[in-house]
């Protein structure tokens, strides 16, 4: 009932007071979130590739127990695709569908697993998805049989350089 009087001597002027700065912060709040949602969408950003190997500037092992010189070399190797998602701690990265320039009505998507501490090649998986865009569907087929060793073969070239830079410092 004391909230109900307090209303009501509350006068328009005062209430209407109280109310501008809420209403300036929610009109502001909803303007930062424009842009140009077009240009968003396509242009890929690969804020992952800038990122350091890890928290400690660069161990040869990050915390979840993968290879740093390995997820770095599928970062580098990777980032000319979009990443839709990356774990250091769980040694993967998914990359988000790919159409290359030269190729109409196909796409590619890549999934890399690191799967070891050390720097070997069975510590890492590469798995390519391909589609091909026909009678108004994308459609499942298999890639080139050597698509993905070959881009197991630039990561693991990749992760050796970067571990050659470092000296070849495995600790």
């Amino acid at each position: 009932m004391a909230t109900t009087h307090v209303r009501q001597s509350l006068s328009f002027s005062t209430r209407f007071a109280l109310l501008t700065p809420a209403m300036a912060l929610l009109l502001g709040l909803t303007s930062c979130s424009g842009g140009d949602k077009a240009s968003d969408l396509t242009a890929p950003r690969n804020q992952l590739i800038k990122e350091d190997r890890s928290a400690t500037g660069g161990d040869d092992q990050l915390s979840g127990g993968v290879n740093a010189y390995l997820w770095r070399g599928a970062l580098d190797t990777l980032s000319f695709m979009p990443i839709s998602t990356a774990d250091a701690v769980g040694g993967f990265i998914l990359t988000d569908w790919y159409t290359p320039p030269a190729a109409h009505g196909e796409r590619f998507k890549i999934t890399a697993y690191i799967l070891d501490k050390r720097l070997r090649s069975d510590a890492l998986r590469v798995s390519v998805f391909r589609q091909v865009y026909d009678a108004g569907q994308w459609t499942d087929v298999p890639p080139a049989a050597n698509t993905s060793s070959d881009i197991t073969s630039k990561i693991l070239a990749r992760a050796r350089q970067l571990r050659a830079d470092n000296g070849n410092n495995d600790n």
